[in-house]
């Protein structure tokens, strides 16, 4: 089985987030760059499958330079090779278009992205990837079992979960859920050895519409500070409750 696992190079959740240009530009000085989460619950489940099934893994990015430490990382965890499009990711729908012009040239029977990125949180890059290449696409999904080419999946909906089926080849949008946390694998010495002969092909990208831009940024605002009241005194909190929180 040949499958392409889409990832992006997001802030670590611990970096301490600045902008820049009077609030217009991202300042990753500084910033520590990890696997967008999503994808790597996606790239675990490649890695799985492969073993199981056999086949081929590879991972595709958008992104400048600053991103290869990613990508090898994504090779150390067991990709066999990777694809770098040469350009800073900005925009959702030129991203989708710049990896579905390569998926076009280089079909894949299984195409696994993260239902979102934790930096802007669009969610909307597999969906985009699917239409643009007319392939069933199935978002949240967090189990997914490959019978031949048959793919039975489940995601979450409100109030529960939904059991679907589809042919490959196929999109999804993973997600926490699409192996076990325990199952996640860190590189180990001999895996980042091996990522530095591995096949990292960089591509010019080519000209794509950018269909939103980012005007500005602002962080969320600070915690104000915790008000304790004693166990005993209902009264007080329902008062606070409904007078300040007005939650009730």
């Amino acid at each position: 089985m040949n499958i392409v696992v889409c990832i992006s190079s997001v802030p670590d959740t611990t970096s301490k987030i600045n902008f820049t240009q009077n609030n217009t530009k991202f300042d990753n000085s500084g910033i520590q760059f990890v696997i967008n989460p999503n994808d790597e619950f996606g790239l675990t489940k490649a890695m799985l499958l492969k073993e199981a099934s056999g086949g081929n893994v590879k991972v595709i990015t958008v992104g400048d330079a600053t991103a290869e430490p990613v990508i090898r990382k994504a090779l150390a965890i067991g990709a066999d090779s990777a694809i770098r499009i040469n350009k800073v990711a900005t925009d959702s729908y030129s991203t989708a278009a710049l990896i579905a012009s390569y998926l076009k040239e280089n079909p894949a029977d299984l195409i696994i992205a993260g239902k979102e990125s934790l930096d802007y949180n669009g969610g909307a890059v597999p969906a985009m990837i699917a239409e643009i290449l007319g392939l069933a696409f199935v978002n949240a999904c967090n189990g997914m079992d490959i019978s031949g080419v048959s793919a039975t999946l489940t995601r979450e909906i409100d109030g529960g979960k939904e059991t679907l089926a589809a042919d490959l080849p196929l999109v999804i949008g993973g997600q926490k859920g699409l192996v076990e946390e325990s199952d996640l694998r860190i590189p180990n010495m001999r895996g980042i050895m091996q990522a530095r002969t591995k096949p990292l092909e960089i591509i010019e990208a080519e000209e794509a519409e950018e269909l939103t831009t980012s005007v500005s940024f602002e962080r969320p605002a600070e915690k104000g500070a915790c008000k304790l009241v004693e166990s005993d005194n209902v009264a007080e909190l329902v008062s606070l409750l409904h007078n300040e929180a007005k939650v009730i």
